[in-house]
């Protein structure tokens, strides 16, 4: 190790930094993920004394920008963002390998070319002929995009620097390496260092900075947790790779808010933005089948309808299984225990599914009194109106509470066809009048199951 050098141990679980290695991480728990990183150390130089007045600037003084935003054209895109990019600011996607994150940003540095702005776009995994065949297949040919095939932190600074770029895109965080570190790349010092130092670059220069980031098998973003910290938005890019669509969802938004969710289709000329998400749900839900039921969820400000299944059968085993698929598990667990109680429905000896069709994942409370309908309806063999949605939360004593915004909610179910809505009493008052949709307000699950098979 030369005299400059200082060694670190660096958890790889939690980004904890220690002086010494030790066999456990003391911050996160983990054994044996302490791995060691060599930095160069910088002589130390000599601090000018700060004239801090010139620093802290006053609020009221400070001139507002209402301009700050850049839109790319793609609407489920800016959706998600709050409008579009912001110039200087970072921005991470994360997302399953082969999920479609090269596709969607290349898509999108495609779009903000078509306006005029210079894009750079880094590729460490593919070469530039690579990356020239999947821009002929998506249809981008501008020569405001520049292609650099390279994973070398000094080498990426040197080329932002020769000329002016609008954003720069890395794909992907993992495989950049600062020539400072020995540790190879992926690591958390190199991940944290390499993003730190390109950030300070881009935002002296006004330069959007977009990242590619891999996601672990528990589905967090490979790296230290601090790198979502360190950015100002984080997106995550799901879907299933069996289903023809994607969904775009915010997990932090330092400029907007992260409500919002961004449905793509995806097939061989690239991702499409979906203008009716409901009637996509929709378009394969089967009539007169018991177990099924036509729910309605907020996503930001966008209602979406689509079908939720529930499937109650004998157990075969000890113990009954509750499996569910794009529903939290502790809420099923939870409104299980409200029908055995309240309702007397004898389901400890009965194995249930739920599934959200299409691979769905969500977590409103207003899905409540949708999944004990479907789980009743499988249960007694008896189907939902076909022309019904449902929406309500259920509490624990086997009330029925109200929900947000409903009025977008029967609007919505109302524009697809649905004559009725069984929905909570609380909100039929202020729910206004629609000629077109019938309204079953319901306070307690005896009503709603009575509404719903009626």
């Amino acid at each position: 190790m030369k005299k400059n050098d200082s060694v670190i141990y660096v958890c790889q679980s939690c980004g904890a930094v220690y002086p010494k290695w030790s066999g456990k991480c003391a911050q996160c728990g983990e054994w044996n993920c302490l791995v060691e990183e060599r930095a160069k150390r910088s002589p130390r130089k000599h601090i000018d004394k700060i004239d801090f007045a010139s620093i802290a600037v006053k609020l009221d003084e400070i001139e507002p920008n209402s301009d700050f935003r850049v839109p790319t054209s793609m609407r489920e895109f800016d959706r998600v963002t709050g409008g579009g990019l912001v110039s200087g600011s970072s921005l991470l996607l994360a997302g399953d390998p082969g999920i479609g994150k090269s596709t969607l940003l290349l898509q999108t540095a495609g779009a903000l070319a078509q306006a005029h702005h210079r894009v750079l776009y880094v590729s460490g995994e593919e070469s530039p002929q690579q990356m020239r065949n999947r821009a002929d297949r998506l249809g981008i040919s501008t020569e405001l995009i520049s292609i650099a095939a390279t994973s070398d932190l000094q080498e990426i600074k040197a080329i932002i620097e020769q000329e002016f770029y609008s954003f720069v895109v890395v794909d992907s965080i993992q495989t950049l390496r600062s020539r400072a570190f020995e540790s190879s790349p992926g690591t958390v010092t190199q991940i944290r260092e390499c993003v730190a130092d390109l950030q300070d670059l881009c935002a002296v220069r006004g330069t959007g900075l977009l990242l590619i980031g891999h996601i672990t098998k528990e589905g967090a973003i490979a790296g230290p947790k601090v790198l979502e910290h360190m950015v100002d938005v984080v997106l995550y890019f799901e879907g299933d790779k069996s289903q023809f669509y994607r969904i775009l969802r915010s997990q932090k938004n330092r400029f907007g808010a992260t409500s919002e969710i961004g449905i793509f289709t995806i097939d061989e000329r690239g991702l499409s933005a979906v203008e009716n998400p409901s009637e996509l749900f929709l378009t394969e839900r089967a009539c007169g089948i018991s177990g099924q039921v036509v729910v309605c969820s907020l996503e930001g400000a966008r209602p979406i309808l689509f079908e939720l299944q529930a499937l109650v059968t004998d157990s075969t085993y000890g113990v009954p299984q509750r499996v569910s698929s794009g529903f939290d598990q502790k809420r099923l667990n939870l409104l299980l225990a409200i029908l055995e109680k309240k309702e007397k429905f004898r389901l400890a000896a009965k194995d249930v599914f739920i599934n959200l069709a299409g691979g769905l994942r969500l977590v409103e409370p207003a899905l409540d009194l949708g999944v004990v309908t479907a789980i009743v309806s499988s249960y007694e063999d008896v189907p939902v109106r076909d022309d019904t949605v449902i929406v309500g939360e259920v509490g624990l004593g086997g009330e029925i509470r109200s929900v947000p915004n409903i009025k977008a909610r029967i609007t919505e179910a109302s524009s697809l066809g649905f004559r009725r809505i069984v929905l909570p009493e609380r909100n039929a008052k202020t729910a206004g009048n629609n000629v077109n949709i019938e309204i079953a307000p319901v306070s307690h699950l005896t009503d709603a199951f009575s509404a719903a098979f009626k």
